[in-house]
């Protein structure tokens, strides 16, 4: 009973989120909790407030209405680099990866938020210091084999086919050791093939971690295959909120979809 009790347990609850810019209300009056041990698939039309709502959690925005709590800690006025530092690691719709560096050196760009050595230390390279760096890069390693990206690991990002480097921005994302982790649209842009390596990941990472994952996806099948909850959003508001085939069946998801007769 306990474990069970565990699996749901809130770790992130946003309550009454609003956001706006200017006239534009770009959420109004979200509540969603991010439960433990649960992929939550976040959906919508074009335009429905999803990527807004993952920028509110991360620290991107801060909303002018509600509050989100992590652990009873309130996010809303965090900075980014704060919230990553507790564990919430994301992916970015637009790819946002150091494009000149290599596939390793951006993963080990991740590790940063871990790395206790000052800069002056990191110059001179040895003793304690060398022994962290062999430390975070044998992490960064075991994150490659993972996703299985060892043939582009010293590859610059800049010169990669798309889908590798959305491959690249969730093995960075990981490199953070997340305690949970957002994915803005993972597979978007990718061909089939590469959708269901990103899927085969994405539950690779579900079943070894155990973490909430947060995932804004527009391929409904890949959503109905590896989510447990889905919460639907549309004109900033929550639509409709439940297990995958409560969410295909309810009339006001498929009208916000495919429109009114």
């Amino acid at each position: 009973m306990n474990h069970l009790n565990s699996e749901d347990e809130a770790v992130i609850r946003i309550q009454r989120l609003s956001l706006k810019f200017g006239g534009l209300q770009a959420l109004s009056d979200v509540s969603v909790d991010i439960r433990s041990g649960k992929i939550l698939a976040i959906i919508g039309p074009n335009g429905a407030g999803k990527t807004c709502f993952l920028n509110c959690i991360n620290g991107f925005y801060h909303p002018y209405e509600g509050e989100i709590l992590y652990r009873e800690r309130d996010l809303t006025r965090l900075k980014p680099h704060q919230i990553a530092s507790l564990g919430i690691a994301r992916t970015f719709q637009n790819i946002e990866l150091f494009s000149g560096l290599t596939a390793l050196d951006n993963l080990m760009s991740a590790r940063h938020i871990h790395m206790r050595r000052g800069a002056l230390l990191g110059c001179l390279f040895f003793g304690p210091t060398r022994r962290e760096e062999i430390a975070h890069r044998e992490r960064v390693e075991e994150v490659i084999d993972l996703l299985e990206m060892a043939s582009i690991r010293k590859k610059t990002v800049g010169s990669l086919p798309y889908g590798q480097r959305k491959k690249v921005d969730l093995a960075r994302a990981l490199c953070m050791d997340p305690s949970i982790l957002l994915l803005d649209e993972p597979m978007a842009g990718m061909n089939v093939e590469e959708k269901e390596d990103m899927a085969r990941f994405i539950l690779d990472v579900y079943e070894l971690k155990k973490i909430p994952i947060v995932l804004i996806e527009h391929d409904m099948d890949v959503v109905m295959d590896i989510c447990q909850r889905i919460v639907v959003l549309d004109f900033g508001r929550k639509l409709a909120e439940g297990r995958p085939q409560e969410v295909k069946d309810n009339e006001r998801v498929i009208r916000a979809y495919l429109g009114e007769e």
